[in-house]
């Protein structure tokens, strides 16, 4: 669970709160994440009915669930899946100025990960004796 935790607190401008105390990761003043103890609970739109299919997973309470916001047990849910779900919540809920940063640090990040790719296939190509 920590880990889910530090994903979504290394979105821009996410900061956790502990309201009701629950700990929470809003930005701006606005909830995208509740993380438990049994699961996280966040708002989805794509991934909703996927998020569903999680045994024991279910449409949030207090009329959440109404509003596309899910709980899901973590538990044998793969890390990656999850912080993609925390990820979908981040950009449901955050200002499109704030969105539209973290499409720019995604694309940066892909480059550089294209660069290194390249750079590890001419090494490796030059080990062989091309």
């Amino acid at each position: 669970m920590r880990e889910v935790l530090s994903f979504a607190l290394s979105l821009p401008e996410a900061w956790e709160d502990h309201p009701w105390g629950d700990t929470v990761v809003k930005v701006r003043r606005k909830i995208f994440v509740f993380v438990g103890s049994g699961g996280i609970t966040m708002k989805l739109d794509e991934s909703h009915r996927h998020a569903l299919s999680v045994e024991g997973a279910a449409p949030s309470g207090y009329g959440l669930g109404r509003s596309g916001w899910v709980t899901v047990p973590v538990v044998g849910v793969a890390l990656d899946v999850v912080c993609d779900w925390v990820e979908e919540s981040y950009r449901i809920v955050a200002p499109k100025r704030l969105v539209a940063l973290l499409d720019e640090a995604c694309q940066r990040r892909a480059a550089a990960s294209d660069e290194e790719c390249l750079a590890r296939a001419e090494a490796d190509g030059e080990r062989r004796g091309r």
